[in-house]
């Protein structure tokens, strides 16, 4: 059975003395529009993924994705295996999984998604069963995160982790997810304009499961097409119909649940 270097370790002084005690690091993550600092590590006969932070707001995100791992659980949702301090900020440690994150914001350089060799791209010329069984364990996931009572914020593709070989999706970074509902006491929501319900750039707004269906809706709009204009639909005009209810302005009018929604999508299909 492999060991978990973490188990015990509750508080180090600095991460970085902490990996090199503990194993050797092979990729180093910087530049990340989070503000957090991420690691490959391999130790104790397997591969980690550490994600440090120590900004306010990047130790805030990082403890609120401890809450949320504890409520939930799915196979589609890579586990938390341990959290612990340091002298200055949070740690994660995430079991590493293969594959390919979909889109890689960093501080200095966004875009790419339509680059042939992007992994975007790459997903999206799949074959058709390959990209529904993807969006599948999205919706999957989502449906455990709705029966815990939690909202989707900042779910984006650079969320969405595809092993090419294995033909499987993962969902990683979930870090923002809250319990919902909530009131929007901010100007704006994190994440991606492309996945983001209007609801969530007003402050004051209701944020609830209705907003979670608008990011689900976008990421089978943009998942399931052949290129990012959205001009290139390789679903059917039922599915897109499905889409269309997902991501109307007005919440009311949406699917009133991710259940509703998989329903919908299931019987489109």
């Amino acid at each position: 059975m492999t060991t978990n270097p973490f188990h015990s370790v509750t508080h180090v002084a600095t991460l970085g003395i902490a990996l090199d005690r503990l194993g050797t690091v092979f990729q180093r993550f910087e530049a990340q529009d989070s503000g957090c600092i991420s690691y490959g590590l391999l130790a104790s006969g397997q591969r980690w993924f550490v994600k440090g932070a120590s900004t306010p707001q990047g130790i805030s995100s990082l403890r609120r994705a401890v809450s949320f791992h504890q409520s939930v659980s799915h196979r589609a949702i890579v586990p938390l295996m341990n959290s612990f301090a340091t002298e200055d900020g949070f740690v994660l440690v995430y079991p590493w999984m293969s594959g390919k994150v979909l889109y890689h914001p960093t501080v200095l350089r966004h875009g790419g998604r339509a680059a042939p060799d992007s992994p975007m791209a790459r997903f999206r010329a799949q074959p058709l069963p390959s990209i529904h069984g993807a969006l599948e364990s999205i919706l999957s996931a989502h449906l455990a995160v709705e029966e815990a009572g939690y909202v989707a914020v900042d779910f984006y593709d650079g969320c969405m982790l595809y092993d090419f070989n294995e033909h499987r999706m993962v969902l990683c970074d979930l870090d923002e997810y809250r319990a919902g509902p909530f009131v929007l006491e901010a100007d704006r929501l994190p994440g991606s304009r492309r996945y983001m319900a209007p609801e969530e750039f007003v402050r004051g707004s209701l944020i609830d499961i209705r907003t979670t269906v608008f990011a689900l809706g976008r990421a089978l709009r943009l998942l399931l097409d052949a290129g990012d204009e959205e001009k290139e639909w390789r679903g059917t005009p039922e599915q897109l119909e499905v889409v269309r209810t997902a991501t109307v302005a007005d919440p009311e009018r949406r699917f009133p649940s991710v259940r509703s929604l998989v329903d919908a999508w299931q019987a489109a299909a």
